[in-house]
């Protein structure tokens, strides 16, 4: 993949005074903030190009993410949406390219999915049947995105969108050139990034990446922010704790039976 886009430009304001004087991609969780935790999960995973684009206290996410990535400003992030933010990042993105939103919290396997899985254009989802007004959802048939939306009746869908999702270089021109049409007749500025791809899920095939099991949050409310450093983020650091032993298990010369045998 050439490049991971991360959309970093608005404030949070549902998190009320917490995002007074930050984002809230830079919100600590654990031993590092939102964004920082997705930096190193692409680190993790060879993506060593990485274009973050910001808004809303820009000097700090800037400071933040120095020597790790590139910064775009979206200077009308008060008046517009991550749609237009990922509309900003275009040039980056003609061979392909990753995208986060830096808002989400979520184990480093769900990218590696994402990136592993042969379909080339594809998103993270989880699976269920019960459904909030405010989650982005989705419509499957099979492993293909039939349409994602908040506005979705909660009957036609069986999945919520994570925020990790990756785009091919043929996928990267049938998105932009759809984001160019909606832009020119009107539309879009304001939305969020779903709203183009659900404009092009009907024509060309997105596919669903499962991740059921995998802890991941979305962090929009101060209850969020709790869970998910009371809940998610001890979930993620014990499965890397596991994985750690694991390798380092896998390498252990094999035990001599000689040494637990008597002579």
């Amino acid at each position: 993949m050439a490049v991971a886009i991360i959309l970093a430009a608005g404030r949070g304001g549902r998190l009320g005074q917490l995002t007074e004087d930050r984002p809230k991609c830079l919100l600590e969780v654990g031993d590092a903030s939102l964004l920082g935790h997705q930096l190193d999960a692409l680190r993790q995973h060879g993506i060593s190009r990485v274009v973050v684009v910001v808004g809303y206290r820009a000097e700090g996410v800037e400071a933040e993410v120095a020597g790790r990535a590139t910064c775009l400003r979206n200077v009308r992030h008060a008046e517009t949406n991550s749609f237009y933010s990922l509309w900003l990042a275009r040039e980056f993105a003609h061979d392909g390219f990753l995208l986060l939103n830096a808002d989400v919290l979520f184990d480093p396997e769900i990218l590696r999915r994402v990136i592993a899985l042969p379909y080339p254009d594809a998103l993270a989802v989880e699976r269920r049947s019960r459904f909030e007004a405010e989650e982005m959802k989705v419509e499957l048939e099979g492993e293909r995105i039939r349409a994602l939306s908040k506005n979705l009746p909660p009957e036609r869908a069986q999945a919520e969108n994570v925020g990790v999702l990756k785009f091919s270089r043929e996928g990267a021109r049938v998105l932009f050139d759809k984001m160019e049409e909606l832009l020119a007749g009107g539309q879009g500025e304001r939305e969020f990034c779903p709203y183009a791809f659900d404009a092009i899920a009907p024509a060309h095939p997105l596919y669903a990446v499962p991740i059921e099991g995998l802890p991941w949050i979305e962090v929009d409310f101060v209850e969020d922010l709790r869970r998910a450093r009371e809940e998610v983020w001890p979930a993620i650091r014990a499965r890397r704790g596991a994985r750690e032993a694991a390798e380092v298990s896998s390498v252990l010369p094999a035990e001599n039976p000689s040494a637990v045998v008597g002579n």
